[in-house]
């Protein structure tokens, strides 16, 4: 036994007892290794050190964020860039509590992640006060919010199952991060339990209900007006080649969602491409006479600001049970987008396209040529040049495959309508919407794909932030440089919470606690290392491009005011 008492502030001399006996913590690392896991984020804590003693003996990769927030972003844009779980080593009290944020962002955009948090010693758990360091009454109860479930392994022999069981969760449609912590004696105290060997997780199968596709086949080979909304879920279902097919036997309309971004090409003669958010695309919808809505809720961007009133029916497509109806009433099919779209399309045989999709006398085509002509008149109508240029440069400059990163800023709310993704994937915080992700997520993203064995400038992605969000990932440069992760970082300052600024004057008349103190972007980033400039605005390319060709990380900053296009959910 460990020749101290695992409860006293003396605890961390344990580390020392002997790294030629296995312990808990070999279990968990030799189940992740089992299970195909290569890299692991997080932070070390107290009761986690029989943890990371054991990753000592272990082949795991691990990247040590600076904050858990940060960590549970960075596990959440490994998973988004690669499509394998995301791993996550916390440690109690504090150290836990602080990752719940990002793992709110995993958990409402489906990313599946397998979150191990340590824990004080069994004999302080429960409701009474020991007053051991970092006690909570109940640690798991705190991510119930935030995970798909939570378990408290108190056995050593019971963690390889557990991990095993949350890996299968984790990637069983809806996918979702699991939560599992173990105490600090079971991690340190040696164990009599043989090596793991192997590890076997599968997804549970969620295909749809054989009538409820019947239906929806029946409702759509007598649609003369179908449409289609892909959501996130079309992504995680990885549906697109089934949602290309069922879009062109049906020569429905096809719109994403800022989650469903990519999924559909964006410029195919189909392709209402994102403008999910202007009235002339909710026009269109409510008009369809049967609406496909795959992995997503109708929520209140899709929606247009629940301002969409369809006078058609709908097919709502979604994983995860409380989603459908949540909303509107529909048909609801409970299922994987990526079985449901494979069903329905080997279900679905309609007459020769020719014949098909009447709006009103205009083919699908021509309406689709036209609203987005009607979308771009709007913009041009409006003082927003500046901001259409500047997105369009950051386009062009970056490479048709490279995975983007966006946080919670003017330049992401932009992209969600106007990002074409091409070959890569666009990434963003919509899910739960809170600020600091598109830097800690890049790093993540990045190091997942040098882990696949990409190098150079085939692994490096590109991050988006507002100097209000950058601040609060800043410290996460220390991670970049110890990595040298191959991320470009583009901060848009403008001085303040800029879009909180712009709705605050919209509704108020002024703003109210915007405007923000910020460092030197520039000299900051220096100071951790990574190399930076600062550009105007017409030279954002050109700085990118120069970025992108770099070593390791790097940092663009812009000092520009940026604005939103109008709403259109507004009454005039």
């Amino acid at each position: 036994m460990i020749d101290f008492d695992p409860g006293t502030a003396a605890a961390p001399a344990g580390a020392n007892a002997g790294t030629d006996v296995r312990n808990g913590g070999d279990l968990v690392v030799e189940t992740l290794e089992a299970l195909g896991a290569k890299t692991v984020f997080g932070i070390p804590g107290q009761h986690a050190l029989g943890l990371f003693d054991a990753m000592g003996r272990g082949n795991l990769h691990f990247v040590s964020s600076r904050v858990e927030n940060n960590s549970a972003f960075a596990a959440d844009g490994y998973s988004r860039a690669t499509g394998e779980v995301g791993v996550l080593f916390l440690s109690t009290g504090p150290g836990a509590l602080t990752s719940l944020a990002g793992l709110q962002e995993a958990y409402a955009t489906g990313v599946p992640m397998v979150v191990i948090a340590s824990q004080i010693p069994l004999e302080g758990l429960g409701a009474r006060r020991k007053g051991m360091l970092h006690q909570l009454d109940d640690q798991k109860a705190s991510a119930a919010n935030v995970t798909k479930s939570q378990r408290l392994i108190q056995h050593a022999s019971g963690i390889p199952s557990a991990i095993q069981d949350a890996w299968t969760e984790a990637i069983s449609s809806p996918q979702g991060p699991v939560w599992l912590e173990i105490p600090q004696n079971v991690l340190l105290d040696p164990i009599m339990v043989p090596p793991v060997e192997d590890a076997l997780a599968e997804a549970a199968d969620n295909p749809p209900r054989v009538e409820l596709v019947r239906e929806a086949v029946k409702w759509l080979s007598a649609a003369e007006r179908p449409a289609i909304i892909a959501g996130g879920g079309t992504r995680r279902g990885r549906a697109e080649k089934s949602l290309l097919s069922i879009a062109e036997k049906l020569r429905a309309p096809v719109i994403c969602t800022p989650g469903g971004n990519g999924a559909f090409p964006w410029n195919h003669e189909l392709s209402l491409q994102s403008w999910i958010e202007d009235r002339h695309m909710t026009d269109v919808l409510e008009d369809a006479d049967v609406v496909i809505v795959i992995g997503s809720s109708l929520g209140e961007v899709t929606s247009n600001y629940f301002t969409f009133e369809p006078r058609g029916r709908i097919i709502q497509i979604d994983a995860e049970p409380r989603v459908l109806e949540s909303n509107r009433p529909g048909l609801g099919i409970r299922a994987d987008a990526g079985q449901a779209l494979a069903a329905l399309d080997a279900s679905l045989v309609v007459e020769p396209v020719e014949t098909r999709s009447n709006w009103h006398g205009s083919s699908p085509e021509d309406l689709v040529r036209e609203t987005l002509a009607k979308v771009r008149a709007r913009l041009e109508s409006q003082d927003v040049g500046k901001e259409l240029t500047f997105m369009a440069d950051i386009r062009e400059a970056v490479p048709a495959d490279m995975q983007t990163f966006w946080d919670m800023t003017i330049s992401a709310y932009w992209g969600w309508s106007c990002w074409d993704a091409r070959e890569g994937q666009f990434h963003s915080a919509q899910g739960a919407g809170g600020l600091g992700y598109g830097f800690p997520a890049a790093i993540g993203g990045a190091v997942g794909l040098e882990t696949e064995g990409k190098s150079g400038s085939s692994a490096r992605v590109l991050a988006v932030s507002g100097d209000g969000s950058a601040m609060y990932s800043i410290s996460e440069l220390a991670t970049a440089k110890q990595h040298n992760v191959p991320v470009t970082w583009l901060i848009v300052d403008d001085g303040g919470y800029g879009i909180l600024r712009e709705y605050m004057v919209g509704a108020f008349g002024k703003a109210t606690a915007t405007e923000l103190a910020r460092p030197d972007f520039v000299k900051l980033a220096e100071a951790f290392g990574v190399p930076a400039t600062r550009v105007a605005p017409e030279n954002v390319g050109d700085a990118l491009k120069a970025g992108f060709a770099a070593d390791g990380p790097n940092v663009v900053v812009v000092e520009t005011l940026l604005r939103m296009f109008a709403p259109t959910h507004l009454a005039p």
